[in-house]
């Protein structure tokens, strides 16, 4: 399993927390598909996040099964069949203070995702997938922000999908004031970080650096079916 939670620091509470609060929407989402209602899919959800932390679920985990997408599914799996009925007994958020989840904006995405044929365990896969991406995009510009290059990625980022050969260099050129040669170099720099931090976050979610590669194909696979 990942390095997040298995060991009682704080740091590794704190890795774990943020974790967490990144990658609870697919979950949702996953349980809404299985046909709960939104007030009972917000329970659950945040019912079964506090009992993670809460009892350490993940310090508990087989460290040979270390993709941390698969844990949460497989957990919230056992937790809808085992600990609901339990859960539902006591007062949401337990002992621990409920995490901090936008379950209204959750829901206005939710409604708004079109209509699938699709297994709600592969609608999960697909949203890990996209919340990863969006998740790096995200640090990617508040990097180019803090740096005062906020303009910068604003024109560049549409250059991170799609081949070399589609890009409109010379319209960017125009567009920025420079020449053709300095906005295919800061392409190349920003497709470089970019490609740094998405193997960057995928590192968090599994067990050894030798996985990333096997978890970077099985997402872009899933993004392709």
């Amino acid at each position: 399993m990942l390095t997040a939670g298995r060991s009682d620091t704080t740091r590794a509470g704190a890795a774990l927390e943020k974790l967490c609060q990144t990658y609870w929407y697919p979950l949702y989402a996953y349980v809404r598909r299985r046909g709960q209602s939104p007030e009972n899919a917000q329970d659950l959800t945040q019912a079964f996040f506090t009992r993670l932390l809460e009892r350490n679920w993940v310090g508990q985990a087989d460290q040979q099964k270390g993709r941390f997408r698969s844990f949460l599914l497989s957990a919230m799996n056992h937790f809808l069949a085992d600990e609901w009925d339990k859960a539902r007994a006591q007062k949401r958020g337990g002992g621990l203070a409920p995490l901090p989840l936008e379950f209204d904006a959750a829901e206005t995405r939710y409604s708004h995702e079109p209509a699938d044929n699709v297994t709600p365990e592969h609608s999960y896969e697909r949203r890990w997938a996209l919340t990863l991406l969006d998740t790096v995009l995200q640090r990617l510009q508040s990097e180019y922000k803090q740096e005062g290059r906020g303009e910068l990625f604003a024109a560049l980022h549409p250059c991170l999908v799609g081949d070399r050969g589609s890009q409109p260099y010379a319209d960017l050129a125009v567009k920025l004031g420079v020449s053709e040669g300095t906005v295919k170099s800061a392409v190349h720099r920003l497709r470089q970080r970019y490609r740094q931090l998405l193997r960057d976050e995928i590192a968090q979610t599994v067990a050894e650096p030798g996985e990333v590669d096997e978890e970077l194909r099985h997402l872009f696979a899933v993004l392709g079916s």
